[in-house]
């Protein structure tokens, strides 16, 4: 299967949330998908006038140059679709603050009470890729009720993502074939055409972003978070990071630890895993999940996939397989008529993001028994950020690739991805080889790392909540506990349970300690499981 980069993206309340923030497992490497909860509990639209200013009164942090018209700047809000919009001016390059700039997209959600306000959450959904500002439209969703009535929700389109200057690498045909080829190749010439094909997309992505494709990294993000912070008048970051959300917001502490504020980082990506681990972790992480599924699967009487755990994990590698050999028909695309075995493992990981899905997963792997891949199709379409027009409405599985590959150093040598893949087959047969390949991007990247896996301490924060999910696909639950042991001031929450990410998506153990650390500051027990 071709996958796009692994992809960090916090899932979507109740059902899925694709396409919003995203971290792809479009089986690449670092994928944590959006979270894009369901249209009608939308945040509320406003209308009218501008809605004033904010910032302009902060200085940049000591031992910076040439930032301080950024950080001086003055956000301008104004009525739009899901709260109010602004735009957020951040240079280029950091190292060069005068050679160009970009402007970011805001989303601001205005606190429900405005007598109790505290101040603002900017928030992340995942990816690299996930938009923050359509996530912030959900403000209602993403965080509880008390901290809606205390906080404004700011959500921003990372650069290079959505409405900020976004990364645009192949048309919508050539990405149907790259996220639709073989994901698994099985001798020297599919290899080959694999690479080839990662190198078309690498140099595609270089060609077009001249000016941006250098300055995606995690570290750039960080810094534009800084300076939203200044440009909302606060003193500190008060942040919600999902899935890659975690990385940025690690990164951002491990840069301006004194002023982290109220911070919850859920469904962890740690700074310090390489390209390998989180390829061998997230495998790791699918296998398990896929397992759960089949373990609730084989208890009804009609599953498509066996009377047994191992049964089904055995039906679902052969399924792949033989897609590989002879794909199903799909007759309700546009575009795409073939459901290949690329296209199908997409679909099935976009399933193991949320366990509310999996009843219409063996509805849709039923199809597929029978020939007929429509339905399998459409959950890809919902991982891909993808209509049955074949159009796609965000370009997360584009810049996800430039931001991970700025960010995490990887391989192209089919000998040392072959041995990479075979170490990961032994923790998780079924997933193992695919996401050994899907980071192969980067080892043909036309830009080096700007940096390198470390770990993150933070020292002089303030205290930050790490929450994990015990079966999580794509941030296994040993990250989370990895991150809280490298943190100098953190708590780790635990939640048992299945799907990616747990806070307003799992219980109320989960979610009140939470509410009542960003409204009260009231910091979660230590240890906490639920």
């Amino acid at each position: 299967m071709t996958q796009p980069a692994r992809r960090l993206r916090a899932r979507r309340v109740g059902a899925l949330v694709a396409g919003v923030a995203a971290a792809s497992l479009t089986l690449s490497s670092c994928l944590v998908l959006p979270f894009v909860p369901d249209g009608s509990s939308a945040g509320q639209s406003s209308g009218g006038a501008p809605s004033g200013t904010s910032g302009g009164t902060q200085a940049p942090p000591t031992g910076t140059t040439g930032l301080g018209a950024f950080y001086a700047q003055r956000l301008s809000w104004s009525s739009c679709t899901g709260g109010e919009c602004a735009q957020l001016t951040v240079p280029i390059d950091y190292a060069a603050p005068d050679a160009g700039s970009i402007q970011l997209a805001l989303l601001r959600v205005k606190a429900r009470n405005s007598g109790s306000r505290i101040g603002s959450i900017v928030v992340n959904p995942g990816g690299p890729g996930g938009s923050g500002v359509d996530y912030a439209k959900y403000a209602n969703q993403i965080v509880g009720a008390d901290v809606r009535r205390s906080y404004d929700i700011v959500g921003f389109d990372p650069r290079g993502v959505g409405k900020s200057s976004p990364i645009d690498c192949l048309d919508d045909k050539q990405l149907d074939a790259f996220l639709g080829a073989d994901p698994t190749p099985d001798d020297a010439g599919e290899e080959t055409a694999y690479i080839a094909a990662s190198k078309q997309l690498a140099d595609a992505c270089a060609a077009k972003n001249p000016k941006l494709i250098a300055h995606v990294s995690t570290v750039d993000v960080a810094k534009d978070m800084d300076v939203l912070r200044a440009a909302l008048d606060e003193q500190k970051l008060n942040y919600l990071g999902k899935s890659y959300g975690t990385f940025l917001g690690a990164t951002y502490a491990d840069l301006f630890p004194t002023l982290v504020g109220r911070m919850v980082l859920d469904g962890v990506v740690a700074p310090d895993l390489t390209s390998k681990e989180i390829s061998i972790g997230q495998a790791k992480g699918f296998e398990l999940a896929t397992r759960s599924y089949v373990q609730d699967c084989v208890g009804s009487s009609n599953c498509p996939v066996g009377r047994s755990v191992d049964e089904g994990m055995k039906w679902f590698r052969d399924f792949l397989a033989g897609l590989d050999a002879q794909p199903v028909p799909v007759t309700d695309d546009q575009q795409v008529t073939r459901l290949t075995e690329g296209w199908a493992s997409v679909g099935i990981a976009e399933a193991m993001y949320d366990q509310s899905t999996w009843p219409k997963l063996s509805d849709a792997l039923r199809a597929a028994k029978n020939g007929d891949g429509n339905a399998l199709m459409s959950f890809a379409d919902s991982y891909a950020q993808r209509t049955s027009a074949g159009k796609y409405t965000g370009n997360l599985l584009e810049v996800i690739y430039a931001v991970n590959c700025l960010d995490k150093p990887d391989t192209a040598d089919p000998k040392q991805v072959e041995a990479n893949a075979a170490e990961a087959e032994q923790v998780a047969p079924t997933w193992g080889k695919a996401l050994a390949w899907g980071s192969v991007a980067c080892g043909v990247w036309p830009v080096k790392p700007t940096t390198t896996a470390h770990k993150v301490s933070a020292p002089g924060s303030g205290p930050i909540v790490v929450v994990g999910t015990t079966r999580d696909p794509a941030t296994i639950y040993e990250w989370s506990v990895r991150l809280r042991q490298q943190l100098s001031n953190a708590v780790l929450i635990s939640f048992d349970g299945d799907g990616h990410t747990a806070y307003t998506r799992s219980n109320a153990c989960v979610d009140k300690p939470i509410d009542a650390y960003y409204v009260k500051g009231t910091v979660p027990t230590d240890g906490l499981k639920c």
